[in-house]
């Protein structure tokens, strides 16, 4: 198992007083059969008139906040110890089931869903940010030839597109079309899952998008820069007969996620995992500032930061 303390901080400098907000926060972390949150809390400022916790419709723990007194500012804090696991495949690739048999499996026939067939059929169709096109088919037709193994082929889009597309934090925002990053081939971590969820589900695959985080490493002999790192995101393919069903590939990264990935949230696509989203009366213009650090914990059974000895 890796261990990890995460502490992701968000603000916001209002132009304007807000005088009314109300907020859903994806930031507790999911326990998954390989990760497991050990400690979490979130502190807000101001502190919110209430505030509820829950599950959504993806099972991700969430929280709801509202603010009903007039604020310049709001401050959340999420600090969380968390252990994960290898969730590696444990059969290569070429191994895993042609990808028309899965295809096929989950068009609908009139008959009863195999497995955990429909629970992933919510992950066929379009969804608020990804497309369901034939330029999408097309693009990634010839990593999908006839017979191939899903997995293996799933594995050559994510080379495909971490070789194609260039890392580029200025060429979109949050609202571009995933048929524009195909245009452009420009993008971040959102747009490369996007795209990637798109070509599954335009070949008739299931496909849904991870959040979360991502232990990055600093040149060698540098310190470990506080709040330098940000939300990552990547993607899972309905593999039935592989571990859960389910297998993740991150094409920003072009490697299959394991114990340097810490899930927050899943869902269809970013719409549905943003760590912190909902509407507000007044405001004027404002940009959130968002600082993430990721230090991994040497011993798991060491205490937790700020823990009594």
């Amino acid at each position: 198992m890796a261990r990890y303390h995460v502490i992701h901080e968000t603000r916001y400098d209002y132009g304007a007083p807000v005088s009314l907000s109300q907020q859903q926060l994806h930031l507790s972390p999911r326990n998954l059969p390989w990760q497991r949150c050990e400690s979490h809390h979130i502190d807000i400022d101001p502190l919110p008139t209430w505030r509820r916790f829950g599950r959504d419709a993806f099972d991700n723990p969430v929280m709801w906040v509202s603010f009903e007194s007039p604020h310049e500012t709001l401050s959340v804090h999420s600090e969380m110890i968390v252990d994960v696991g290898s969730h590696l495949p444990r059969v290569s690739p070429e191994e895993s089931r042609p990808w028309e048999v899965i295809r096929d499996r989950l068009a609908y026939g009139g008959l009863a869903p195999e497995g955990d067939d429909l629970e992933a059929a919510r992950f066929l169709f379009e969804s608020p940010f990804v497309r369901v096109k034939h330029e999408f088919a097309a693009y990634a037709a010839e990593c999908f030839p006839a017979g191939r193994p899903l997995l293996e082929a799933a594995v050559a889009l994510m080379h495909k597109i971490h070789g194609e597309f260039q890392f580029d934090p200025e060429a979109t925002t949050v609202s571009t079309p995933v048929l524009e990053v195909l245009e452009k081939k420009r993008g971040v971590c959102q747009d490369f899952a996007h795209l990637m969820i798109a070509c599954l589900r335009s070949l008739g695959l299931s496909a849904r998008y991870a959040s979360g985080y991502l232990l990055t490493h600093p040149p060698p002999g540098r310190p470990r820069l506080v709040g330098a790192d940000a939300s990552h995101a990547w993607v899972s393919v309905y593999c039935p007969g592989l571990g859960d069903g389910w297998v993740d590939l991150d094409p920003t990264n072009d490697l299959l996620p394991d114990t340097e990935h810490i899930t927050v949230a899943i869902g269809r696509d970013f719409s549905d995992t943003s760590p912190l989203r909902g509407i507000i009366l007044g405001g004027g213009s404002h940009e959130p500032d968002v600082a993430v650090t990721v230090s991994p914990l040497e011993d798991a059974s060491a205490p937790a930061p700020g823990d009594a000895p």
